[in-house]
């Protein structure tokens, strides 16, 4: 199969690259940070073409899907993303943009172009990674961030309904995991509450069910917890424990 995998440079992308390497398919890794996705490409046991581009640049997205339209892709995973911490008010306006640009954009235009080709050939999957946070009726103190995961939690479980009322063979899966140790942390300036998994199981545990045409993947028993109760928990008292969570991590 030829895989390509957006943020692949660091994380769970990266994790997700080494895995599958490991079961021979071909990749083709994007990401920002070309220095770090050549290191990657040397240590794979398998053909692995970079591609270097930012994904907050919409024409960049588009780009992309013109660069790899006719390398005939069997499995898209949307990874790229980043996060940010702090009052709605004090952020920068850039950076919100720039993180709907990368986590929203990029993702609608991706999913579309080749969600369009997979269906052509009734074969391929999809896999968007939103997170926990898409649970959730909004996060204070990460109000953008939150936003956007669920953006992508909303469209991926819409798309799987079209695509089951189609009988189309194509299958999309959305990744929500909760905290897990990457370069995300460093990024967002945030300090997780409780222990976070590491990337490498959650990489594996992601495309494992994604092959399994899981719609909802969610790692680790704590965070299927999760789910349940923001099904029955108040949106005042979530949002109180958000806020409570956030204002820990960045104190």
């Amino acid at each position: 199969m030829k895989i390509l995998i957006t943020g692949a440079s660091s994380g769970i992308g990266l994790e997700m690259a080494k895995y599958l390497a490991k079961k021979r398919h071909e990749l083709i890794l994007v990401a920002r940070n070309k220095e770090k996705l050549e290191e990657l490409q040397k240590t794979l046991p398998t053909k692995t073409k970079i591609i270097a581009l930012d994904l907050s640049d919409i024409q960049m997205c588009k780009e992309l899907y013109v660069l790899t339209r006719n390398d005939d892709i069997d499995v898209l995973i949307n990874n790229a993303g980043f996060g940010n911490c702090g009052y709605f008010d004090s952020l920068p306006l850039a950076n919100d943009v720039e993180m709907i640009n990368t986590n929203i954009t990029a993702v609608h235009i991706l999913t579309k172009s080749f969600l369009k080709d997979m269906e052509r050939k009734n074969k391929g999957y999809i896999l968007n990674v939103s997170s926990s946070a898409g649970f959730m009726p909004g996060g204070p103190l990460m109000a953008t961030y939150y936003a956007t995961k669920s953006y992508v939690y909303s469209l991926s479980n819409a798309i799987s309904y079209e695509l089951k009322k189609k009988k189309s063979n194509v299958s999309i899966s959305v990744l929500c995991p909760g905290p897990v140790k990457t370069n995300f942390n460093k990024v967002a300036n945030v300090k997780f509450s409780v222990k976070p998994m590491q990337a490498s199981e959650v990489a594996k545990y992601a495309i494992d069910e994604m092959f399994k045409k899981k719609l909802l993947i969610v790692p680790g028993t704590k965070m299927k917890f999760t789910k349940f109760f923001t099904r029955i928990l108040p949106t005042n008292m979530l949002l109180k424990m958000t806020y409570g969570i956030q204002k820990r991590k960045i104190q």
